[in-house]
């Protein structure tokens, strides 16, 4: 079943979309699976062009606070990384919907690739390197002016959202302040895509990183933010093919804390946006993601 976040739609929807922004005609639709917040849809035009068509959440949908104008922000992270990153070029776009361009290849979901991986890692460092304005997200959403504060304040977004959620958390009370000394050693804020699990992650038929997608929950922070995806409910090792490209030759012992951190953020993030996404508390993934959840507190 679609998540209630994704907007129902058929050909006549995308074709009248590709109409408004590119003045072109479909002549074929389908839709892409994978995703769980936005609708996305690969469209053949008849002047020959591959575009993929994505459309956010109904104005009926319930979000988490920090998915405030999510596809506008795609839209800023493209632009921002179109120069250092294999991104898709926005053709056309709205606050409701993006037209861009279609990448070749497979998702890492279809099969494993060590060498689009190590090459992922070289071009997220490629990314990196640009600093953002101020730390954490964009917009009427969480930030600040250090590390810290906006870390915090990211944590503390998620847990008032699982308390309007009834979603039942770990106690987080005082986590933030009491690795406060490792998170204040971030003294810039690197541009991050945050959400770099395997379906973003496009492969050509040589195992050659093809393109990076799903760009909407950037955000300025630590880089190591950018190591847990890649490795989701995993412990991520120098030895990674993602660490190895990035240039990483290991962890200290104070950057392992951070990690350990950064694996709490997004787990707190996936058990918070299960009902949005209209994933049942009893789920077998909530049942996954808890114990990873409870795993790292403990370590921690």
């Amino acid at each position: 079943m679609p998540s209630p976040t994704q907007p129902l739609l058929d050909t006549a929807d995308i074709a009248g979309i590709v109409h408004d922004g590119l003045g072109a005609v479909v002549s074929a639709a389908a839709e892409l699976s994978g995703g769980g917040f936005a609708a996305v849809w690969r469209a053949s035009l008849t002047d020959g062009r591959e575009v993929v068509v994505k459309v956010g959440p109904p104005p009926s949908a319930s979000l988490l606070a920090y998915e405030a104008g999510m596809l506008p922000a795609e839209v800023a992270y493209f632009g921002l990384v179109r120069d250092v990153a294999p991104v898709p070029t926005v053709l056309a776009h709205t606050d409701g919907w993006i037209i861009a361009t279609l990448l070749p290849g497979r998702p890492l979901t279809a099969g494993d690739s060590p060498l689009a991986r190590r090459q992922l890692g070289t071009a997220v460092a490629r990314v990196h390197k640009i600093t953002g304005p101020h730390y954490g997200y964009t917009g009427d959403r969480p930030s600040g002016p250090d590390w810290p504060t906006a870390f915090g304040a990211m944590i503390e977004s998620l847990r008032a959202d699982a308390a309007l959620w009834g979603v039942s958390l770990p106690p987080l009370d005082g986590l933030v302040d009491r690795h406060r000394p490792a998170l204040a050693t971030v003294t810039r804020p690197a541009l991050l895509h945050f959400d770099l699990w395997d379906g973003n992650v496009l492969v050509a038929p040589d195992g050659s990183l093809s393109g990076l997608v799903d760009g909407e929950r950037f955000l300025y922070g630590d880089p190591l933010l950018d190591f847990v995806s890649p490795a989701l409910g995993r412990r991520i090792t120098a030895d990674h093919p993602f660490a190895a490209g990035y240039g990483i030759e290991s962890f200290t012992a104070e950057e392992q804390v951070r990690l350990a951190l950064y694996r709490v953020h997004l787990y707190v993030l996936m058990l918070t946006e299960g009902p949005s996404r209209g994933i049942d508390a009893d789920a077998d993934r909530q049942h996954w993601v808890r114990g990873l959840l409870e795993a790292e507190l403990a370590a921690l």
